[in-house]
């Protein structure tokens, strides 16, 4: 897809544009040898089985695991007001018609206040925990599997510098800045405690513990993880070195994935050329090396992490980026790859719908490519869905369905590419 980067278009010619790379698009897929069959009630049935991993790729029931998705990190606390759960029922039915099948989001909410999940250290909110269950419950009717993480980097939605505020208030001695909440052995009490109370909870509509709901894809420990502190990554692949072993104690059932972006550490010197220029504090091989570790991910975001750089430095970039970790995890980890975030901002200068649409169809050309020759990648997810009326929740990457024609397109193209060739390889 090297012939699709281009730098960004003026509205004034993105309809005429668009039409013809849709067009483009459509005839490039008779050409792949691969007839697309319309979504079957079957591709929505409850999930029943647990995808697992053999020979570096997704299996489900012993045959090939393939997917398109999403991430709307946002379920659970919109699903804790009641009034407001149909905003979830929507984006699953736009997503299922899309023909999207895994759904990232969160597990998680630290702090006070009406959205909180974990309201101090082992106190829960049984409205959030609910509106997790209603989540869970909504996916299962449209066979859409989850990916939950379980805490933040960040301090949205609390994460892990909540943690530390909660042991400082609590009067714990020996808290310092963030970074201790990966070696202070309290702060690693209130995470695993945290753990425990997520993967053995009975969904109070379907009756199904956590742990058991095949529903649920994977867990992630931590959405983007970095340390300031220790460049190297080791502080943080000690940190799930241990969680990932107590997380499996719990539930042998389930994927477990870090939830990292994919920055190299100082296992791979010569792979640091692929960074964007900086480190964050966590290593891409070592901590995905890890026998609790199932699979690994990516994020990208090339129009924020080389912002003022061109749009063709980005897409190269880019283009290096996946290169880089597709054949690591086919070659290094031996391990499926998720290609877990990435998007465009229209809040970029000179924003227009085409050029996200390029971006993405730039990314789902990689994966279905690696995916069709053989290659780990399992699929991607797109960041974010929203439904109509949720602009509190734009972020730049937002994308509504029913409002972006093209892009619907382009992701329900994908979807149909990546269905048909998991039954093309399981007839294999």
């Amino acid at each position: 897809m090297a012939n699709l980067i281009f730098p960004y278009a003026s509205p004034l010619i993105t309809t005429s544009v668009t039409i013809l790379l849709l067009a483009l698009l459509c005839c490039t897929t008779r050409t792949i040898g691969i007839q697309f069959d319309p979504i079957t009630s079957s591709t929505s049935s409850p999930p029943s089985s647990f995808v697992q991993t053999k020979n570096a790729q997704f299996v489900l029931n012993g045959a090939p695991f393939l997917f398109n998705g999403f991430n709307s990190y946002w379920m659970m606390t919109v699903a804790a007001q009641v009034d407001q759960r149909h905003k979830v029922t929507e984006v699953f039915d736009q997503a299922r018609a899309a023909g999207l099948t895994v759904c990232r989001t969160w597990a998680f909410s630290d702090g006070t206040g009406d959205q909180a999940l974990q309201i101090t250290p082992g106190l829960y909110s049984e409205a959030v925990f609910q509106g997790l269950d209603f989540v869970i419950s909504e996916a299962k009717k449209r066979g859409i599997r989850l990916i939950l993480t379980l805490t933040n980097n960040y301090k949205d939605f609390g994460g892990r510098q909540q943690y530390v505020a909660w042991a400082r208030t609590l009067g714990v001695p020996g808290v310092g800045g963030d970074d201790d909440f990966y070696t202070h052995p309290v702060l690693k009490w209130y995470y695993k405690n945290h753990i425990a109370r997520v993967l053995t909870r009975i969904n109070t509509i379907t009756g199904t513990a956590y742990k058991d709901d095949p529903t649920i894809m994977a867990w992630e420990l931590i959405n983007e993880p970095r340390c300031e502190i220790d460049s190297s990554g080791d502080t943080i692949t000690g940190w799930v070195q241990e969680m990932g072993s107590y997380l499996k104690l719990i539930d042998n059932k389930h994927l477990l994935a870090v939830g990292m972006e994919g920055f190299y550490g100082d296992s791979t010197p010569d792979r640091k050329q692929f960074n964007p220029g900086y480190q964050v504090g966590t290593d891409f091989i070592t901590s995905n090396l890890l026998e609790s570790i199932d699979f690994a991910t990516i994020h990208a975001y090339p129009d924020a992490w080389l912002a003022g750089q061109s749009r063709y430095e980005q897409m190269t970039f880019l283009q290096k980026w996946m290169s880089s970790h597709l054949t690591d995890s086919r070659t290094i980890l031996r391990k499926p790859l998720v290609f877990a975030e990435f998007g465009l901002s229209n809040k970029a200068t000179g924003y227009a719908n085409l050029g996200r649409d390029l971006f993405l169809n730039a990314v789902y050309g990689t994966i279905f490519g690696s995916a069709r020759y053989g290659g780990t990648i399992g699929g991607g997810l797109v960041w974010q869905l929203l439904a109509d009326g949720m602009d509190s929740y734009n972020d730049g990457y937002e994308i509504v369905l029913s409002q972006c024609p093209s892009t619907s397109f382009l992701i329900g193209l994908q979807s149909r590419r990546m269905s048909a060739l998991q039954h093309v390889l399981a007839g294999a």
